[in-house]
């Protein structure tokens, strides 16, 4: 494919047939499943004829078992027995309706699932009532999505950008579907880096999981990299994906790229974890930002609750207002005990929301990952890099098996001025990486060297003591009063806290930096907490002087002259 997205505005000018007759809002529901149709079915031309006579040789020789062969026939993890192909649908105008409904059902199961997610079957009726069917159809038969033409990749970004255009149009957001590619690449690089070594090996099968799938971006580019990287190595990828037509999407493209398309499956990977007793090599996910979980509240606190460390969320649970440390823990369960890598997508929130408390919240959780020596990096990204949104965000890169050189050591990356700007935005998103980009933030992050935009840390550099200052209550005359054990008793109108840095001796920080100005304070030990923050702007804060009272007289004086002269210009 030359230009993907005169591919897409082909596709998305046959929406203009469904004009008067759907609302804008639901044109996805007939061009999205129709383009993994037809993808389907261009995938399975060259070996159709022969999966045909396959069958027919089947059936004489009553044969029950017949999938697996007829997948073999079509030289993929799937086939289509039916008489029907594109071609054929549209050679008969008159009955195209139950001739396409034969063609859906002569799929073999995962495939005929995936177009079933789509529920086309009403939307095959709508335009069969209205006069529409064969029209469409007509149009998408002269597309070509064979793959000597559309590469997977391309039809990824084909996708995306159908995606987007109708998210814009149903004022939806694209950007729960999927993650720029260029941001993906990023993280697989980062993912794979420290094991090049393993995974140039011979024949190596490594494992690959994303519990927010999408369209399946991040699982596609993990297999290309490993493609590119050694021909010999095979990377099975499994995912979870919520919404429907994404998940079909994503299925779709795994089914064709030979996959074992039951290991995408569909359901919150939350609240109904369908992989529940899967390992992972490799872990790599963009969970929705700031998203309320009230709704499987019960089934989460259950679980802490009940099962603790032994189910995902011993750790503590984050604030029901934004549930993205849910996801993170939900995968560093699926590490393997021998080591396994993740790479996540955050905003800024769970660097430092939630303080230390008797409840276990978004601090215990930090706490617990970087005491376990789990979390090796964060990267700060450029704003403006998402579809969805425009604020900053972060990679979390967390090891369960750091290298021996990371061994209790947190990196931090800034990287918010690599960027160049799009000649045209796409929603929220106005930046993207470069090439060079990527290349350079995986080296400073391989490189693992302090400098201009590295910083490199001690595990308890983030960690804090949150301590309870106490002061005597006075009399009406001053005199400090006891309680019955003869103690100074607490003003509770003057208590107070202090974070105190781990690293800090707390004796000797009260003495510096609290008697010095409230000498009879002390603090109830009973209350310390132990606390854990990521203060990412403090770490790589720059001072700027402030300017001269002459340059800012100066700025004033010549903004004056340039009101001055369009009020008279105004005036004249």
């Amino acid at each position: 494919m030359k230009n993907f997205k005169e591919t897409a505005n082909f596709i998305w000018s046959i929406a203009d047939l469904l004009r008067g007759n759907y609302k804008q809002s639901d044109y996805g529901k007939v061009i999205l499943p129709l383009v993994v149709l037809r993808r389907l079915d261009c995938v399975l031309e060259k070996t159709k004829d022969k999966v045909l006579a396959k069958y027919d040789d089947l059936k004489k020789k009553k044969i029950k078992t017949i999938d697996p062969i007829l997948n073999k026939t079509a030289g993929f993890n799937f086939h289509n027995r039916s008489k029907f192909n594109f071609d054929k649908l549209i050679a008969d105008p008159n009955n195209i309706a139950p001739n396409l409904r034969n063609y859906i059902n002569g799929f073999s199961d995962d495939a005929r699932e995936i177009v079933e997610q789509f529920q086309l079957d009403v939307q095959i009726n709508k335009m069969d009532e209205e006069n529409l069917l064969f029209q469409v159809m007509k149009r998408f038969q002269e597309i070509d999505l064979h793959p000597d033409k559309v590469s997977s990749m391309e039809m990824g970004y084909l996708f995306e950008e159908l995606i987007r255009k109708f998210a814009e149009i149903s004022n939806e957001t694209a950007g729960e579907h999927f993650t720029p590619r260029e941001v993906i690449k990023l993280m697989v690089n980062i993912l794979f880096l420290n094991d090049r070594d393993i995974l140039t090996k011979k024949g190596i099968v490594k494992t690959v999981y994303d519990c927010c799938a999408g369209t399946g971006g991040m699982l596609s580019i993990a297999e290309e990299y490993l493609n590119e990287l050694n021909k010999d190595a095979r990377l099975e990828v499994f995912g979870q994906e919520l919404n429907p037509e994404s998940y079909a999407i994503c299925k779709s493209d795994m089914i064709i790229k030979g996959q074992n398309a039951s290991n995408i499956k569909k359901g919150n990977s939350i609240s109904e974890d369908q992989l529940p007793k899967e390992k992972f090599d490799y872990l790599i996910t963009n969970p929705p930002f700031g998203v309320k979980w009230q709704k499987i509240e019960k089934a989460v606190k259950d679980e802490h609750e009940k099962e603790g460390f032994g189910g995902r969320f011993g750790a503590g649970l984050p604030s029901v207002s934004d549930g993205s440390f849910l996801f993170l823990m939900h995968l560093i369960s699926k590490m393997k005990t021998e080591g396994s890598r993740l790479a996540i997508v955050f905003n800024g929130s769970p660097m430092f929301s939630g303080s230390p408390s008797t409840t276990k919240n978004e601090s215990s959780i930090r706490q617990w990952i970087i005491e376990n020596d789990m979390l090796e990096a964060v990267v700060a990204l450029p704003d403006q890099l998402f579809y969805n949104t425009g604020i900053s965000t972060y990679i979390w890169i967390v090891s369960n098996n750091k290298p021996k050189k990371r061994e209790g050591k947190v990196q931090l990356i800034n990287v918010v001025d690599f960027f160049k700007k799009m000649s045209k935005s796409l929603g929220n998103k106005r930046n993207e990486l470069s090439e060079e980009h990527i290349s350079q933030i995986t080296r400073i992050y391989g490189d693992f060297r302090e400098g201009e935009f590295s910083k490199i840390f001690d595990n308890a550099d983030f960690g804090y003591s949150k301590v309870t200052v106490e002061r005597p209550e006075r009399d009406s005359k001053g005199k400090i009063l006891l309680d019955k054990n003869g103690k100074p008793k607490a003003d509770s109108s003057l208590r107070d806290t202090e974070n105190i840095p781990l690293k800090e001796n707390i004796a000797e920080y009260m003495k510096r930096e609290v008697l010095p100005h409230v000498s009879d304070a002390w603090i109830d030990e009973s209350k310390t907490k132990v606390g854990y923050e990521i203060n990412f702007t403090k770490y790589f804060y720059k001072y700027k002087p402030l300017r001269s009272l002459d340059i800012i007289r100066k700025d004033i004086l010549a903004l004056e002259e340039v009101t001055e002269g369009l009020i008279k210009e105004a005036i004249a």
